[in-house]
């Protein structure tokens, strides 16, 4: 037996998850080993394996950290649950105080001693996730008690998204989302969502208010300028055209591997409009091959929901693969010009350190939950 057979024969959870992370990968080195040519020409005096090299690491290591949360049994994600979040809102603060400012925005924190800088909202995201299963999954019935709902639930999920919306609403919007369907399928009182929703939209009132005399701390005027240029301009901005174009030159079987024009002229070709370069270089069948997978992959979390025999896991599972996909269909939808600039990264495509070894520990917490399941059944 070959080792490629002898690995797939040992290999447990779901395999067509399994199938979405590797690919998902590999698309993810080939486009930005060609989206990071002028940046690598321009920066790094044309030295154009840099940036491969350095997103290749983090590639493995995020695979190698998928393997590690694969093997975890998830039931220990939820012991740690309450630590996590309780560490993730000082690090928000602070990251609001003293973070490093890149295009006008504090999401990162700089690691001492070592110079990487560090995204605390994928940190807290992740938390937020894993911390709303474990409140969920703790009650067993139908939650319609006051002190069930809004101290354990409620304002967990407004503390963390109200921290990460000043430098990344889309983010927190995003988030913000996801609790709100964990709650409705975890079966939490329909009052108590809609508290939910009353309160995100008087805690959003407040963040701009706020914004009018603190325009450096929270991003209204960025806000109110992309909406208005997504509204008022149906061409799109510059970074929206050459989007459109780069999608238009490959047709439908793209331009080839490397060939990509629009890299040299479309802003963040690597991270928030990768998703174009794609498209570019392997055409409308390679974009709809990219929905695809994360398609597959709302499925698979579902089918997994529908057999796991504890709540946790369902919960876990269901967080995870919602806010993975909708970030992704999010960064999609921004390089068609359906939704206004956003920032947000292709989950486990896009350049960045953070986001490649967070997205990877959420596909291994989706995989360990599958992996457990396959014991019981």
């Amino acid at each position: 037996m070959s080792i490629g057979n002898r690995i797939y024969a040992e290999l447990r959870g779901d395999r067509a998850v399994w199938m979405i992370v590797a690919v998902l990968a590999l698309f993810s080195i080939l486009a930005v080993y060609s989206a990071t040519g002028h940046v690598a020409f321009n920066y790094r005096a044309g030295n154009t394996e840099f940036y491969l090299m350095k997103h290749t690491v983090f590639v493995a290591g995020g695979l190698f950290l998928t393997y590690l949360c694969y093997v975890m049994h998830y039931t220990q994600y939820s012991r740690v649950a309450p630590i996590l979040l309780l560490f993730s809102i000082p690090l928000l603060v602070y990251t609001i105080a003293f973070g490093v400012e890149v295009n006008e925005a504090r999401r990162w924190i700089e690691i001492p001693f070592v110079g990487i800088t560090f995204q605390t909202s994928d940190f807290a995201k992740l938390a937020l996730v894993i911390y709303v299963a474990r409140a969920i999954s703790s009650k067993q019935d139908y939650i319609k008690d006051f002190n069930s709902a809004f101290l354990p639930i409620i304002v967990p999920i407004l503390i963390i998204c109200s921290l990460i919306a000043p430098a990344d609403l889309s983010s927190s919007l995003i988030l913000f989302f996801t609790c709100t369907v964990m709650m409705f399928l975890g079966r939490v009182s329909v009052k108590y969502i809609t508290l939910l929703i009353f309160l995100g939209i008087v805690v959003f009132a407040c963040l701009i208010i706020i914004g009018q005399f603190f325009p450096d701390i929270v991003r209204v005027g960025t806000w109110i300028t992309r909406l208005m240029d997504f509204w008022n301009d149906p061409e799109g901005a510059y970074q929206i055209q050459h989007s459109k174009i780069a999608i238009a030159n490959g047709s439908w079987l793209g331009e080839g591997p490397g060939n990509s024009v629009m890299r040299n002229y479309l802003p963040n070709p690597f991270s928030d409009f990768i998703y174009a370069i794609i498209c570019e270089e392997y055409g409308i069948v390679g974009g709809f091959i990219m929905i695809g997978l994360y398609v597959l992959l709302f499925f698979r979390c579902v089918s997994i929901v529908t057999r796991s025999p504890k709540a946790f896991g369902a919960m876990l599972a269901l967080g995870l693969g919602l806010m993975v996909v909708i970030q992704a269909l999010a960064n999609i939808a921004v390089s068609v010009h359906l939704v206004p600039v956003t920032g947000l990264t292709l989950p486990m495509v896009s350049m960045g350190g953070t986001s490649i070894i967070f997205s990877s520990i959420a596909f291994g917490m989706i995989l360990s939950v599958s992996r457990y399941i396959e014991k019981t059944t």
